[in-house]
């Protein structure tokens, strides 16, 4: 389906006359606005631009720790894993960036059936998963049927302990109706990267196939909400188009959805581009961003959209992700495959997956190094199964709900990781900072209230949350 007008969800002229007014700003100023933004209340497009275009020592170690102190304010020390899930790698499209574009005859097609998505499933839940994204292509079956059928699978099957309490989704533009059926349905959030929000370049980059209309795919998020799905997230491809434009995009992004929605998006994503089976871009990408300006985007999203979690893939190398979760990240990937029927065999990946990955660690190789660095791994998904989404996730995150609740569930979830799926290195790392955790929380009710849980939990209770 086609929009039947042009977007003006992105003004490429105004963002483009920031970063040019921008560039004549004195450090000073740029510290003021780091200085605005430890008060948890977000940044202006224009405020970024000063961020972006200022990089002197002070303002980028000043930044550096302006996005610590926010992370820990708002989200602590939790970070929440999930994995991806590869329902089909068939794509009518010809995105210049991607293994799947329909003119890569190489790669090797394949659609999961419902048995072989059960499969996946069951060895996502030995790991101890319990959120996957599922992630489809753009097929000439792309049929909202099929969609419904593999949810449907993945929360009817469980192994042992393991269920998946929260689907998510990454697909192409529906429309409002379809959205309504993936609501119904129970998904979590629907993220959608716009790629690049730049129009010249976005054009350039996806040359045929339902994809190359830009207005369809950047108004998606405003049908998922009008269907009823009201956590979003949202992305750019970085390496496409000058970085800094794609930030102040992104940001734009969010704003327009605040301001039309009453609630930004629940993600932002920020992969880099990654060389991927026959993709010419993947290879030489346009606009290289260096892991010194990588950083630094991590720390002006974490500045700009304080309450919006963010989420890092496994396309960053071990090291590079490690260092990365302090800076603001929220949400990660582990243990991930980006071609459909990975998790059981991978022999075959390369010529099957979508772009090359960086971090080949296990869950629990990540689990105890997260463990290590002073992280609470969390599995939650409570908010979600009590209807704490859009606008009355947003409306408790910023009154401390995060700390005070999200938190105690996080330490409930591990909890049933080390149980569970913990090897027993990790299980004895992690039960010491499970308990470090539970001493942190100062409502003395809620301690005791986690207290009894943890030890029913001990006593084989699963799936407590508060």
């Amino acid at each position: 389906m086609k929009t039947l007008e042009r977007s003006h969800v992105i003004d490429e002229g105004r963002l483009f006359s920031e970063i040019d007014a921008a560039g004549q700003s004195p450090a000073e100023k740029a510290l003021d606005i780091i200085d605005k933004a430890r008060e948890l209340r977000g940044l202006t497009t224009a405020e970024v631009a000063v961020l972006l275009k200022t990089d002197t020592p002070e303002v980028r170690e000043t930044l550096y720790a302006a996005a610590i102190k926010v992370k820990a304010a708002i989200y602590g020390q939790r970070m929440v894993l999930f994995a991806p899930l590869y329902v089909t790698n068939e794509c009518c499209n010809d995105c210049l960036y991607c293994a799947f574009r329909s003119s890569n005859k190489e790669l090797i097609r394949k659609r999961l059936t419902m048995e072989e998505i059960a499969e996946e499933v069951r060895l996502l839940e030995r790991m101890g998963h319990k959120r996957l994204l599922l992630v489809y292509g753009e097929g000439a079956d792309d049929s909202i049927e099929y969609m419904l059928k593999t949810i449907e699978t993945v929360y009817a099957t469980r192994t042992g302990m393991g269920e998946i309490r929260r689907v998510n989704v990454n697909c192409a533009p529906r429309t409002a109706g379809d959205f309504r059926l993936l609501h119904e349905a129970g998904i979590g959030t629907f993220q959608i990267f716009q790629e690049t929000y730049h129009r010249e370049t976005y054009a350039r980059m996806h040359p045929s196939g339902p994809k190359s209309d830009y207005d369809w795919r950047i108004t998606a998020p405003d049908r998922a909400f009008e269907g009823g799905v009201d956590d979003l997230g949202i992305g750019p491809l970085f390496g496409l188009f000058d970085w800094r434009f794609e930030v102040m995009a992104t940001v734009a992004h969010a704003q327009y959805l605040e301001d039309k929605l009453g609630v930004g998006p629940h993600t932002i994503s920020m992969p880099r581009l990654e060389p991927a089976l026959n993709a010419p871009v993947a290879e030489h990408p346009p606009h290289m961003v260096s892991d010194d300006d990588f950083r630094r985007i991590v720390c002006i999203f974490r500045l700009a959209v304080p309450y919006t979690g963010m989420i890092l893939s496994t396309r960053e190398s071990a090291e590079f992700r490690d260092e990365l979760f302090r800076l603001g990240i929220s949400q990660i990937s582990a243990g991930s495959k980006t071609s459909p029927g990975a998790y059981k065999d991978a022999t075959r990946e390369h010529i099957m997956e979508q772009f090359t990955l960086g971090d080949h660690r296990t869950p629990d190789e990540i689990i105890h190094e997260l463990c290590q660095a002073g992280h609470m791994p969390s599995f939650c998904t409570a908010c979600y199964r009590q209807g704490r989404t859009g606008h009355d996730f947003m409306g408790l995150a910023k009154i401390g709900f995060i700390q005070d609740f999200c938190t105690p569930n996080a330490i409930l979830t591990f909890k049933e990781y080390l149980l569970d799926y913990a090897s027993p290195a990790t299980r004895a790392l992690g039960e010491k900072v499970l308990s470090e955790h539970v001493s942190r929380v100062l409502n003395t009710k809620v301690r005791r209230h986690l207290e009894k849980s943890l030890q029913e939990m001990e006593e084989g209770g699963r799936d407590i949350y508060m």
